[in-house]
């Protein structure tokens, strides 16, 4: 095929193109050169703990600390005593559902799985329906409370098993509630020894039993019900505390 000739007023526009490209070069610098200062000059995108939209999450005090030495079982077995054994296995339980009560929202605090079902049904023990959030926190703050009386030889609070005496119902009336129980039952569980542990206890929860008998309810109370709330934190899109790679500390005050 033949070339067809380049005409006058085509070279004559591409001479200009190719004149004018440093000049529209240098326009475009200048006008991105204070652009790009001004940029610089903005703070940064906050981090999503501090965007006013976004619920802030529990902050994880443990990243930095240096790991603790856990002690050996033969060193354990030295200072070891029924005390110690109990209060050891409560630790860990009372980590878990406070650590769970912590981390869900308020809002959601109200949340019962499987809404409307079991209405009809006539538990022993408990309500009919699915415990909300708030009312699986509420029991076991009242639990521990009664279990703590029990082992104190005093009478334990009424209605445990449904709504309890207390008054508590928002988040932060929750949490101070069941904080406080465990900080009661601990107390009593440390007053536990060899010569106490065979006593025997009486009360509506977990009574006819002995002092050693008790001890072991307190414990799996504890982690059969934290098995409910971890349940509720995960429907809900919330990783529980305790299975994260690094677990948060507990709150002191609320």
């Amino acid at each position: 095929m033949n070339e067809v000739p380049m005409r006058p007023k085509f070279l004559l526009a591409a001479y200009l193109s190719l004149s004018a490209l440093p000049v529209a070069v240098l326009v475009v610098c200048s006008f991105a050169g204070p652009s790009a200062k001004a940029q610089s000059s903005q703070p940064p995108f906050p981090a999503q703990s501090q965007r006013p939209d976004q619920t802030k999450p529990l902050e994880d005090k443990t990243v930095t600390a240096a790991p603790q030495q856990q002690p050996t079982a033969a060193e354990m077995s030295k200072k070891e005593t029924v005390a110690s054994a109990f209060l050891r296995g409560l630790q860990y339980q009372e980590y878990e559902v406070r650590s769970a009560a912590e981390a869900m929202p308020e809002e959601k605090y109200g949340y019962r799985p499987a809404e409307g079902k079991f209405k009809n049904e006539k538990p022993q023990f408990g309500p009919a329906e699915v415990r909300t959030f708030a009312e699986q926190v509420k029991h076991v703050a009242c639990s521990n409370f009664g279990f703590a009386a029990e082992l104190n030889g005093q009478k334990p609070p009424e209605g445990c098993d449904k709504d309890g005496p207390s008054p508590a119902k928002t988040k932060k009336e929750l949490l101070i509630y069941l904080r406080d129980s465990f900080a009661a039952v601990r107390k009593s569980l440390g007053a536990t020894d060899s010569k106490n542990m065979f006593d025997p206890i009486e009360g509506p929860y977990a009574g006819p039993n002995t002092r050693l008998g008790l001890a072991t309810v307190v414990i799996w109370h504890a982690a059969d019900h934290y098995g409910q709330m971890l349940l509720y934190l995960r429907e809900n899109g919330i990783m529980p505390p305790a299975s994260r790679p690094n677990p948060p500390e507990l709150e002191d005050t609320y």
